[in-house]
């Protein structure tokens, strides 16, 4: 009979203990592996999202709050900024590129934003069929809007007020879908996309006067008092990275927010509770290496006699020594495989029950660094099952054998 099939009917002749090691196992490594996945997913987030924004300008109040509502969309804006003061430092010689957002509206708990043709060029925006808006109300939405959500070319519906929520439904004005793009794996596959005068009018039915839209009308003085929610800036020079943040918050009603330091701030204060999750994970591994130690231990005990018989039958010492080491091997693999598949699944439950799309988590993605899970796994098998099994190997048979 092979080692491997002596393990297992070792296994299966105690399986209580057994069931309780690989349980230990498997939930030490599915913690790990929602940690690493969650971890993971939200730094390529962070990435991918502020991928050449280099500062972002709101009304003043949180710049945490300010960089989540205007990058990750996952956070209320800190208010409005006068459109007037936002042309002239989009007008600044520090400035390569700004590009304006209006926020304020939803449909079924997706983002509509209010904003220009430089959005498409910050994000290198591309079509997957339809066209980019052009008029009033008209829009061009994310892939995964498209498919969660059902819409197609000519497809109409109407937004609500807030950023959440469908209570307050704008009635008044009807978006039309006029383009779907490709699927970017950014935040923009969850947006829906119009132009900023379509903002000012569902929020103000007054002003519903028929006119072409282009980029040269919002220069129009009728609209001046008008607001914006922030502007997505990229720098000119290397010097503005000094320089325009300071002006603004010192010489302006605004503030400037660096999406790089928001970010980092942000993930250290996630990192608190990643750190003690993982030493909590850790722990319940040594743990599991002590159980799976005092198992094969007693085990080696209860079977000195049946491993005494199996030497006098031609059996090797290296093969006794094999037997508890893959005993170990088959209990940590075991339990490492069922908490990998465990931790995909929690993941992929709690990205299923999160209200913001633009934060979502999954537990279809596979990384990796899970391989070494699995190797932390088996190293831990064989780190517990190393005495015992050195003790099988020096097992005098004449004693064992005249005892029984």
């Amino acid at each position: 009979m092979s080692p491997l099939k002596i393990s297992w009917k070792s296994m299966r002749s105690k399986p209580l203990s057994s069931f309780l090691n690989i349980m230990l196992v498997a939930f030490g490594t599915g913690i790990l592996t929602i940690l690493l996945l969650s971890s993971s997913q939200i730094s390529e987030k962070l990435n991918k999202n502020s991928k050449d924004i280099d500062l972002v300008v709101g009304a003043k109040g949180s710049p945490l709050q300010l960089i989540l509502s205007s990058i990750y969309y996952i956070d209320f804006p800190t208010g409005n900024i006068p459109l007037k003061d936002a042309k002239e430092l989009s007008a600044n010689p520090w400035v390569k590129r700004a590009v304006p957002l209006a926020l304020g509206d939803n449909y079924n708990g997706i983002r509509i934003v209010g904003t220009d043709s430089n959005f498409v060029r910050l994000y290198d925006l591309r079509l997957q069929s339809g066209k980019f808006w052009a008029q009033d109300f008209e829009t061009t939405i994310g892939a995964t809007v498209a498919a969660t959500q059902h819409l197609k070319i000519g497809d109409r519906f109407y937004g609500a007020h807030g950023l959440t929520g469908s209570s307050d439904v704008h009635k008044t004005h009807a978006y039309k879908v006029s383009g779907i793009l490709q699927a970017q794996g950014n935040v923009t596959d969850n947006l829906i996309l119009t132009n900023i005068s379509s903002v000012w009018k569902m929020h103000d039915p007054a002003e519903e006067k028929e006119h072409e839209h282009t980029d040269k009308k919002e220069e129009h003085p009728e609209i001046q008092d008008k607001e914006i929610t922030s502007l997505l800036i990229q720098y000119r020079s290397p010097m503005s990275v000094v320089m325009f943040p300071r002006m603004v918050n010192q010489s302006t009603n605004m503030q400037a927010a660096s999406p790089a330091m928001e970010s980092t701030r942000l993930f250290s204060l996630i990192g608190v509770g990643t750190e003690t999750l993982q030493w909590f994970a850790v722990l319940i591994m040594l743990i599991a290496a002590i159980s799976v130690f005092v198992n094969l231990y007693n085990s080696l005990k209860e079977k000195k006699y049946d491993l005494a018989i199996m030497r006098t039958l031609g059996a090797s010492r290296f093969k006794l020594f094999l037997i508890v080491i893959i005993e170990g091997l088959l209990l940590t693999l075991v339990g490492t495989v069922i908490g990998i598949a465990f931790g995909h699944a929690c993941l992929g439950l709690i990205g299923h029950f999160q209200e913001s799309s633009q934060a979502r988590l999954s537990g279809t993605i596979f990384l990796k660094d899970e391989i070494y899970l699995l190797i932390a796994g088996l190293g831990i098998g064989i780190f517990a099952a190393v005495i015992p099994a050195v003790q099988a190997y020096r097992s005098d048979i004449s004693k064992i054998l005249s005892k029984n």
